[in-house]
C-alpha cells in the first residue's frame, strides 16, 4: 500500500494500489505521493482517453477535492476500469494518505437492494478473487446461484486493504444478474474489520471461514448486529461457515445452530491438511467428514453444501463428484471457474424419475386434501409429510433448474 522513495535526497511516502502489468485489465493502478507545495500533478494513462478520459479527469479531481488534497503527485495507470473501480482504487490511496475515514461511494443499483430467502437454492456458488476487477465483471453472466467475492485466500496479504474497497463497491455497484451477493471474509479481527464494508451495503450473505466453534459465529453475528444499528438496517444477513478442520466438523451442530446460519460449507483442501492426508477424488479421506456436515445441517434445518472440485479441466470428474455430493445428502457445492457451474447445476437437479415420482406424490396430496383426508396414500402406500416436503422441493428445484414447467400440474386437470 505504501513506501518510502527517495528522490532528490528527500525521503517522500509513496502510497498505491491496484494492478499493473501486460495481462491487467478492465482495472487500474494508483500512485499517490504527498507534497508539501507545488498544487496537483495528476499524470494520466488511460487506454480509453479518447472515449473518457475527460470523465476519468473530472471524477479525479472531485476525488481530490473530496478528500481535501491541495499538493500531490497522482500516477493513474488505466486498462479500462470502469467508474466504481477507478473510485475503490482512488479511495484506497487518498484515506490511507490522509487517514480519513469518509467514503465516496458510488450510487448504488436499485437491482442491488433486494433481499434473499433462508431457503434460496445455492447448487452453485461462484468464487471470484475480490482484487481483481476484470473476472467480476460478467460473471453473473454465467447463471451461478451466487458469486462470491472473496477477501480470504484469493488476496494476498499486502492486498486485503485495498481489495476491501473494491468489493464493497461492487456490492453497490456491479451486475449480479440475480446471482445472491456474497463475500467470504478473513479469519478472526480482520474478518470482523471487513464486515464495516459489507453489511451497510447490501450484501446478502457472508462466507465465515475455518470455523471451529459457535463463539466464532458469535463474534461474526455481534459485529454484524452492531453495524445493523448504527446504520437502520433491516434486511436480513445470512452466514455459511466453512468447516475447514477436524475441530470444526466434532462442532458443526452447534455452528449450524447459531443465528443467520442458512448453510454449513465444507472446504476440504484445509481440512485433510489439518488431517494430515492427500484429498484424492474418491474422497474416502473426507466420508466422515462429509456425512458429519450433511447430518449437523439437516438436523439444524440448513443446507449442506459441498466444497470446490479443483481440476477446473476434468468435467467428467466433476459430473462424478456431484453425484457421489447429492448422494451423501449435499445441496450444493462451491466453483472455481464458470465452465463448472453447469455441470454443477444438471447433476444436482433431479433425474427424471425423481420428477416423475415426486409429481405423483404431489398430487396424491393435492387430491387428499381436496377431499379433507388427513391421510396421504400412493397406491398402497402411506405418505408422511416428510415425504410430501421432499417431493414439493424436487418440484420446485426441478423448475429453478428448467427442467419442469412451472405450471407443469395444469396438463393433469
Amino acid at each position: 500500500m505504501y513506501k518510502i522513495q527517495k528522490k532528490g535526497g528527500l525521503l517522500n511516502l509513496m502510497y498505491n494500489a491496484g494492478n499493473r502489468g501486460p495481462k491487467v485489465k478492465s482495472d487500474c493502478y494508483v500512485e499517490f505521493i504527498p507534497k508539501e507545495s507545488g498544487g496537483i500533478d495528476v499524470q494520466l494513462k488511460s487506454k480509453v482517453e479518447v472515449y473518457y478520459g475527460k470523465s476519468i479527469r473530472t471524477l479525479i479531481e472531485s476525488m481530490l477535492n473530496y478528500y481535501n488534497i491541495e499538493h500531490a503527485q497522482l500516477i493513474v495507470e488505466d486498462t479500462g476500469a470502469l467508474p466504481f473501480i477507478l473510485m475503490a482504487r482512488l479511495e484506497a490511496v487518498l484515506r490511507k494518505a490522509t487517514n480519513s475515514n469518509k467514503e465516496y461511494l458510488p450510487e448504488i443499483l436499485t437491482e442491488n437492494l433486494n433481499s434473499t430467502d433462508k431457503n434460496r437454492f445455492r447448487f452453485s456458488r461462484l468464487y471470484l478473487p475480490g482484487n481483481s476487477p476484470k473476472m467480476m465483471l460478467n460473471a453473473g453472466l454465467h447463471n451461478p446461484c451466487g458469486l462470491i467475492l472473496d477477501l480470504e485466500d484469493a488476496v494476498a496479504f499486502d492486498k486485503k486493504y485495498e481489495a476491501r474497497f473494491v468489493v464493497r463497491n461492487a456490492l453497490r455497484a456491479l451486475n449480479f444478474y440475480g446471482a445472491e451477493r456474497m463475500v467470504r471474509i478473513n479469519q478472526g479481527e480482520m474478518g470482523l474489520e471487513d464486515l464495516e464494508f459489507l453489511v451497510p451495503h447490501n450484501v446478502n450473505l457472508i462466507l465465515v471461514p475455518k470455523c471451529e466453534k459457535k463463539e466464532d459465529l458469535q463474534k461474526v453475528n455481534n459485529k454484524i448486529d452492531s453495524l445493523k444499528t448504527k446504520y437502520n438496517i433491516d434486511y436480513p444477513i445470512w452466514l455459511m461457515p466453512i468447516i475447514e478442520s477436524a475441530k470444526g466438523v466434532i462442532h458443526a451442530h452447534e455452528i449450524a445452530l447459531q443465528d443467520n446460519v442458512v448453510a454449513l460449507a465444507i472446504g476440504l483442501e484445509d481440512y485433510t491438511a489439518d488431517l494430515g492426508t492427500r484429498r484424492t477424488n474418491e474422497a474416502t479421506e473426507s466420508f466422515y467428514a462429509r456425512c458429519q456436515l450433511v447430518n449437523a445441517a439437516k438436523a439444524a434445518g440448513v443446507q449442506p453444501i459441498d466444497s470446490v472440485f479443483s481440476d477446473v479441466a476434468d468435467m467428467e470428474g466433476l459430473k462424478q463428484n456431484v453425484l457421489k455430493s447429492k448422494s451423501l445428502g449435499f445441496v450444493g457445492m462451491g466453483c472455481i471457474h464458470p465452465r463448472q457451474i453447469k455441470v454443477i447445476k444438471d447433476n444436482f437437479a433431479p433425474d427424471i424419475a425423481e420428477i416423475e415420482k415426486a409429481k405423483k406424490i404431489y398430487l396424491a396430496f393435492v387430491e387428499a386434501t381436496k377431499k379433507g383426508l388427513g391421510v396421504v396414500s400412493l397406491g398402497t402406500k402411506m405418505i408422511d409429510p416428510p415425504v410430501v416436503k421432499r417431493a414439493e422441493t424436487t418440484i420446485n428445484l426441478a423448475i429453478e433448474t428448467g427442467k419442469l414447467n412451472s405450471n407443469w400440474a395444469q396438463e393433469y386437470e
